[in-house]
């Protein structure tokens, strides 16, 4: 069965930094793209970075260019987020997701655009 499984959330400060890692079971993930999303309390769901199958080419969300870092690890199946210099906007329950479509010939950063999904995982930075 394909699973996707988001670690590494936690309470920290402004500032600070974490790395989530998604665990990635059960399917050929390694043939699709995969992106992390994220969530905060009454808003829609986020698309924040996605990164290619060969972990070649990654993607951002604008105005976290350059804080938060997107990689794979092709040998062990997992995607990871590092965030840097975390701010307190930044709070939100992280997903890690696989796009749909291995043949997307474009970035996908619609939510429902990506078939498989994690359970998520809370990331709260306190000011």
């Amino acid at each position: 069965q394909a699973q996707l499984v988001e670690s590494g959330g936690g309470l920290v400060q402004a500032g600070d930094s974490l790395t989530l890692s998604c665990a990635t079971s059960g399917g050929h993930f390694s043939n699709l793209f995969m992106a992390w999303f994220r969530q905060a309390p009454g808003k829609e769901r986020e698309w924040v970075s996605g990164i290619t199958r060969n972990g070649a080419g990654a993607f951002y969300e604008e105005s976290l260019q350059g804080r938060f870092f997107i990689f794979r690890d092709l040998v062990k199946n997992t995607v990871s987020l590092q965030m840097n210099n975390l701010k307190p906007e930044d709070t939100a329950v992280y997903f890690c997701a696989a796009d749909s479509d291995r043949d997307r010939s474009y970035v996908a950063r619609r939510a429902d655009e990506y078939l498989y999904w994690g359970q998520g995982t809370q990331v709260t930075v306190s000011s």
